[in-house]
């Protein structure tokens, strides 16, 4: 059976990213924090290193087959968690901009302390409702690109997400089966909210045995602005 090591190695090498031992270190430190921490913290119910590398590693950085993500883009990662997508993006394309949101202080310490071992430049946390930061001059339609793993309904997450988005902008949501279904539900938010759906892509993700998909909607015009409603609306009343 191959190593942890060899298994991202081989697989950051599928995903077409170049690999050196200074991204395979900050791998290793970001899995060793995450298993560490996860015994006192409710991070991840992935706790093996081989589901921590293929699903949580190579899952998050899949996104680069599509060659939308470019130096030089300001991107946000709505709902991070434990910092997926991403801290593993940024990883391997510290060339970009990047914004982590979550609501959780505790998961909000933690990808803070990652991002300070593994000496991140360019990436900046912020504990906030993204109800909240999305209203906020210096957020609101400001990002080239949204990225987000959470675990609400796409009809949901188009509302936190697209309010951040400039209009040309994406947002690629990471979605696992299911996802046709929930992309049918979320045809009228997504146009209330000034977007439109490009493409769903089912990613290859090396060592994963799981359905791995991308959506990918594009913003064409700028999100009226009584979105998104208040906190909490969304969720229990979504468009």
């Amino acid at each position: 059976m191959k190593s942890e090591n060899e298994i991202l190695k081989q697989g950051l090498l599928r995903c077409n990213i170049n690999v050196n031992d200074e991204v395979i270190n900050k791998f290793n430190k970001y899995m060793d924090l995450l298993i560490e921490r996860n015994k006192s913290v409710n991070l991840t119910a992935m706790t093996e290193p081989y589901e921590i590398v293929a699903e949580l590693f190579l899952g998050s950085v899949s996104v680069l087959n599509m060659n939308i993500i470019k130096p030089g883009m300001r991107i946000i990662d709505v709902g991070t968690g434990a910092g997926f997508p991403g801290i593993p993006i940024k990883i391997v394309k510290p060339e970009i901009d990047m914004t982590l949101l979550d609501a959780s202080r505790k998961r909000v310490i933690f990808v803070s302390e990652v991002i300070d071992k593994l000496d991140l430049k360019g990436i900046n946390v912020v504990h906030e409702r993204a109800e909240i930061l999305a209203r906020q001059d210096t957020h609101r339609e400001n990002y080239d690109i949204v990225v987000s793993r959470a675990v609400a309904k796409l009809r949901t997450l188009c509302e936190y997400c697209i309010p951040f988005i400039k209009p040309g902008g994406l947002f690629l949501a990471y979605k696992g089966p299911g996802v046709n279904d929930e992309i049918s539900d979320a045809t009228n938010a997504i146009d209330l909210l000034g977007g439109e759906m490009v493409d769903v892509k089912n990613m290859d993700v090396p060592y994963s045995e799981k359905t791995h998909n991308i959506v990918i909607i594009k913003k064409t015009k700028n999100t009226p602005n009584k979105y998104p409603r208040s906190t909490g609306k969304p969720k229990k009343s979504p468009l």
